[in-house]
């Protein structure tokens, strides 16, 4: 396990012998912080697949010394960079005699070290370097968790990612992906003729939106400020500015419960596309983790936690013909919000605040229907109630051409025919916020005249998209927690 760096330790400890052989190099000028680079011209994994074009070669490269194995007047170690790790053959004759017992010898596991020397393969047929040259390039002042156990403390893995990636090679790789993914998917969107965009992260006032915020205060300007929920309406304000195709990779803030599935701080991408509608949006989920899936994976058969994920074949059911499937009732055939009460109190379903027929809908696909879902499938035609930016469906104002896409039991994506009808917005906005009020008297949140001015403009027939980057990287890198796919998870503070 690694030590803090506060920790108190004995003149004895590890932590003690190791400040003082630094102590010793800086006193005989070999102080290692004063090195400012070392050229490298040559990678582990690289050299072990290619070893044909590297044999007999003399190669340069920097890495973390890993092992070590003294044998008298020869040793072997393990150098790792950030390919991998190589074996390293070091030999008293070749480095010199001072610098092999005086240096080699007493450097530490975890040591930055540079080496140079010829790629060969040993009796045993490992891929190594014969070393000429060695460089310490940083001193390492903590050890490393112990070898066999490794750091497998969860809170201390987060908490410490720096050495979770030094001693655990498969979290590096979750975020090698994690970097594919992303890439994959501006390529993607890229080659579709939409462009990438960036909009404020600090906003002048809370939207009327359900999530809660963060706020922080401008000085200069003396106002508090909020930390976005959402990109949306900055985007759509780019459509009707004539930037018919738009996206952004935006990290989001939303100051709510934490728990395997949702952080404070996550990563969205949301895009915008004139003259389409949300079954081109549902058109363009699908294409797009399909190459996607298929770039990163090579596959579109997923193994996570213990199932396979066919995302070759996607479900497509309305909300109402979700709900009859899965709990049996057919709200096709309820007439009144009073029915609707009856029968949510009649199967244990919760009330929503404002019990209406559409708002108890979406508590009965809760309650019965989204546990259900671990195959892709999109689920459209929600209720107003819950969906104030969608556009109404022309044959049935009661709900909106507004789609989610789920796998394995969990919501990846909103998306639907964007609402343009300034007049109907800003009454689905003020209502919005009349009903916060109402449940937090407290709230700030307003509504966002500046951009019903926007559509008033002229907004075009427009198809919207967002979904949660981290949550498609646990997908495919078969990450359990969202604390898994981020590099640095929010983390209570310890003492």
């Amino acid at each position: 396990m690694a030590v803090n760096e506060n920790t108190e330790f004995s003149a004895g400890s590890e932590l003690a012998v190791r400040r003082e052989k630094l102590a010793n190099l800086k006193a005989t000028g070999n102080d290692p912080f004063t090195i400012t680079k070392y050229d490298v011209d040559a990678f582990s994994a690289d050299i072990k697949g290619d070893f044909a074009a590297y044999e007999g070669k003399t190669v340069r490269l920097a890495g973390r010394m890993m092992s070590r194995r003294i044998m008298g007047k020869a040793s072997f170690a393990h150098l790792a960079d950030k390919q991998g790790e190589i074996q390293l053959y070091v030999k008293r004759e070749e480095v010199g005699t001072d610098l092999y017992n005086t240096g080699f010898k007493k450097w530490d596991i975890g040591d930055i070290i540079g080496v140079a020397g010829t790629v060969f393969k040993t009796q045993t047929g490992e891929v190594s370097i014969h070393v000429t040259e060695l460089v310490l390039l940083a001193k390492s002042l903590l050890p490393l968790p112990e070898k066999f156990h490794g750091l497998t403390n969860v809170d201390q893995r987060y908490r410490q990612r720096y050495v979770d990636l030094i001693v655990n090679p498969e979290v590096k790789e979750t975020f090698v992906k994690r970097s594919m993914i992303l890439r994959e998917l501006r390529a993607y969107l890229d080659s579709k003729g939409f462009l990438e965009v960036d909009t404020p992260i600090l906003t002048p006032f809370e939207i009327g939106a359900s999530a809660r915020p963060f706020y922080t205060h401008h000085n200069t300007l003396d106002m508090d400020m909020v930390l976005r929920i959402e990109t949306e309406l900055y985007l759509k304000r780019l459509i009707v500015g004539g930037m018919d195709r738009v996206y952004e990779v935006g990290r989001i803030f939303r100051n709510e419960s934490m728990d395997t599935k949702h952080n404070p701080e996550f990563t969205t991408i949301e895009l915008y596309q004139a003259y389409t509608d949300f079954e081109g949006m549902m058109n363009l989920v699908e294409d797009m983790m399909k190459t996607v899936t298929m770039k990163v994976c090579g596959t579109l058969q997923i193994p996570y936690q213990g199932q396979t994920i066919d995302l070759s074949y996607w479900e497509r059911m309305t909300m109402v013909e979700a709900v009859k499937k899965y709990s049996g009732v057919d709200f096709a055939a309820v007439t009144s919000d009073e029915e609707a009460i009856a029968l949510a109190k009649e199967h244990h379903v919760e009330l929503p605040e404002v019990p209406t027929k559409g708002a108890i809908l979406a508590e009965f696909f809760d309650a019965y229907v989204e546990e259900m879902l671990i195959q892709p499938t999109f689920i459209y035609d929600y209720p107003v109630e819950i969906s104030p930016l969608a556009k109404r469906k022309p044959s049935d104002p009661a709900f909106t051409e507004r789609f989610e896409y789920f796998i394995n039991a969990t919501e990846f994506g909103n998306a639907f025919s964007e609402l343009n009808d300034p007049v109907d917005q800003r009454e689905r906005f003020e209502k919005q916020v009349a009903e916060r009020k109402a449940q937090d008297p407290e709230t700030k949140a307003q509504v966002d005249y500046d951009y019903v001015t926007a559509l008033e403009y002229g907004l075009p027939p427009t198809g919207g998209l967002g979904f949660g980057i981290d949550r498609l990287v646990m997908l495919l890198t078969d990450s359990a927690s969202i604390r898994d796919v981020l590099l640095f998870p929010t983390m209570k503070p310890v003492d």
